[in-house]
């Protein structure tokens, strides 16, 4: 039983971050229509050359350097199939289980819980006005939500849409650059400064707490994986349809995606 606890803690430390706080594929929402448009707007206009010229144009559009592309491109494909034959049977079995109005509200439940993620990093960038409308959001979804299962926040305008601020977004305004753009392991596109957001969201996420404050601790505190381990679950179906919509019918896959989280990335900051 240890044995086995342990290794759902390895996955759960390698997976989370995919699916959870991760800055890459659920966060290139805005970004996807007009990269995947483009993509298929060039392969229309021109054909593709022997050398790999039309690649190379897609290249250009990206504000981001690659210097380790090569490298890049490897873990990007290793992603791939492990999306493909790993987490989407999982996708598909929780959609198959869950009908999809519990998948919503369990949906909700956890990004009301984030409020932390939010409200610390409106702070830090002098956002204080939207800090006040996080606060406002998280109490009304709380106390009028069912612990945020519901949204009636969403129905009073001051409180409705607010764009989420992240770790990573604050280091952008705080005017650090990008530095390399990196693919990680399950996690996807990144960078050296959004993969420091990423750790930062990690650690202000309520739902991570008992697990970092406990780990270690496996035969006393094994409850602790559940909601992180959940957490990363419920985020699994939506974060592949982000990627799908990205790389599908892409010249390629990974300019596509490149292409999309630094446009997602830019936007995310100027909001």
């Amino acid at each position: 039983m240890k044995y086995h606890v342990f290794t759902l803690r390895l996955l759960l430390l390698a997976a989370t971050p995919l699916l959870t706080d991760c800055s890459t594929p659920a966060t290139n929402t805005a970004a996807k229509p007009t990269t995947e448009a483009a993509v298929k707007g060039k392969a229309a206009d021109k054909p593709m050359k022997g050398g790999g010229d039309e690649v190379d144009e897609y290249a250009t559009a990206s504000d981001i350097s690659d210097p380790l592309e090569k490298l890049n491109r490897g873990t990007f494909w290793v992603n791939d199939q492990l999306y493909t034959f790993l987490f989407r049977p999982i996708s598909k079995g929780y959609e198959l289980i869950l009908p999809r109005p519990v998948r919503k509200g369990i949906d909700n439940a956890f990004e009301n819980v984030k409020y932390p993620v939010r409200v610390v990093n409106c702070t830090l960038q002098g956002k204080f006005k939207r800090a006040g409308q996080e606060t406002g959001k998280f109490v009304v979804n709380t106390v009028g939500g069912v612990a945020g299962i519901f949204r009636p926040a969403e129905n009073i305008p001051a409180l409705a849409n607010v764009p989420d601020e992240d770790t990573a977004q604050t280091l952008g305004k705080w005017g650090i650059p990008h530095g390399p753009y990196l693919v990680l392991p399950l996690l996807g596109p990144s960078s050296v400064r959004d993969t420091v957001g990423l750790a930062g969201d990690y650690a202000l996420n309520p739902v991570n707490w008992p697990y970092l404050y406990w780990f270690g601790s496996r035969s006393k505190h094994d409850w602790v994986i559940v909601p992180p381990l959940s957490n990363t679950l419920r985020s699994i179906p939506g974060q592949l349809d982000n990627y799908d919509t990205i790389t599908k019918d892409a010249v390629d896959p990974y300019l596509s995606a490149r292409s999309a989280y630094t446009q997602s990335r830019a936007e995310a900051i100027k909001k």
